[in-house]
């Protein structure tokens, strides 16, 4: 918008510089150096106007990208999966693929061969991946799964999405995935995540990291097993429901951890679970985010299996907002110390030993 200003602002004073040349070159003024004076002027002039219109517009294109995908034909391919299948194998440097504004209406998968992809879309609102599959439906005679529910799946290591909405369509008509990830070394910046129930699946037994991105979804909308850090992210409740459902390994020293958070539900919305274990060994965290006041007091639920308040792990550390009273938890819940929250930084969540059989590196996600 800056520069735009700046061009119409160039573009004024341009026509406001030709109407006093116009009046000043009438007849009666015959003076050659001041008439070459105004020429000078006008062409200066031309010349800002010409170059802020140009840097305006390259402000609007992908900067550096190897495909442009377009449902308008302008670009390299008009589907994303088109995009996906022309990425070498094994690919050692960087693919970055940019998709332009559109409504993508397709079931992604990207292969565990197409490695250090980058999709980058031209505006997060606008840009869109949808599909409308959910556990339950038939499809030439097959019964879908919650796992073959999802409207991308990413099974390729360090994946990397901007400025992208993922969306089932589906509706309330029980489980049904947008993402679902199988990989390690993923990273989400300034994305959306639009779904009911099983929005977001981690599904790896590898590092995620979300950054400034939305997530909604009616029941166990983020679930899984993987290393997740949410940071400064929306977490938005449409149902009197749960919203985590871990299922962490119990040889994982981290699970769910969200910083800086603001939880936030639909009017009216006001029994609201931060989660419930999916397996024994549960574990998430809540670091100075902001719970909204549709989370109840007791805070977490045992998936009526008792055993599990003494094997998962949920804990809460500096959090504000109505629903951030401790007093009325479930007594099994944790508060954590200065010494434990020390532990508790991207660098050691996504080290190397932050589980019994190391990953392969230490990982430190790029801003």
């Amino acid at each position: 918008m800056k520069r735009r200003e700046a061009v119409l602002k160039w573009q004024l004073l341009f026509h406001i510089k030709i109407i006093k040349h116009r009046r000043s070159n009438r007849p009666q003024s015959k003076n050659p150096k001041k008439m070459n004076s105004n020429f000078k002027i006008l062409f200066v002039g031309m010349a800002l106007i010409i170059i802020f219109s140009f840097s305006w517009v390259i402000a609007f294109q992908p900067d550096t990208c190897n495909y442009i995908v377009s449902k308008n034909s302008n670009g390299d391919f008009i589907t994303i999966q088109e995009a996906f299948n022309a990425i070498p194998d094994s690919n050692v440097n960087r693919i970055t693929i940019f998709i332009r504004n559109g409504i993508y209406k397709e079931k992604l998968v990207l292969p565990e061969d197409k490695i250090n992809v980058s999709i980058v879309g031209e505006n997060k609102d606008s840009t869109i991946v949808t599909y409308d599959d959910f556990s339950g439906r038939i499809i030439d005679g097959d019964t879908l799964d919650t796992h073959h529910s999802c409207s991308f799946r990413i099974l390729a290591d360090n994946f990397r999405s901007e400025n992208i909405t993922f969306e089932n369509s589906a509706g309330r008509v029980g489980q049904a995935v947008a993402v679902e990830v199988n990989s390690d070394k993923v990273t989400f910046y300034n994305c959306r995540f639009i779904g009911n129930q099983d929005t977001y699946y981690t599904n790896s037994f590898g590092r995620i990291y979300m950054k400034d991105c939305y997530i909604e979804g009616t029941t166990d909308f983020i679930f899984g097993k993987s290393i997740t850090v949410f940071d400064n992210c929306i977490i938005h409740s449409k149902k009197h429901s749960y919203i985590t459902a871990a299922s962490t390994p119990e040889a994982y020293k981290y699970g769910y951890v969200f910083f800086n958070c603001t939880l936030t539900a639909d009017s009216g919305i006001t029994r609201v679970y931060l989660g419930r274990p999916w397996r024994d060994y549960a574990r998430v965290v809540f670091i100075d985010c902001y719970l909204g006041n549709h989370i109840i007091p007791e805070g977490w639920h045992n998936w009526n299996k008792s055993w599990r308040e003494q094997t998962a792990y949920y804990a809460e550390y500096n959090c504000r907002g109505p629903g951030a009273d401790r007093s009325g938890r479930v007594n099994w819940s944790n508060e954590l110390s200065i010494d434990i929250i020390e532990q508790y930084t991207v660098q050691q969540i996504f080290a190397a030993d932050a589980v019994s059989q190391p990953f392969d590196d230490n990982w430190l996600p790029e801003d």
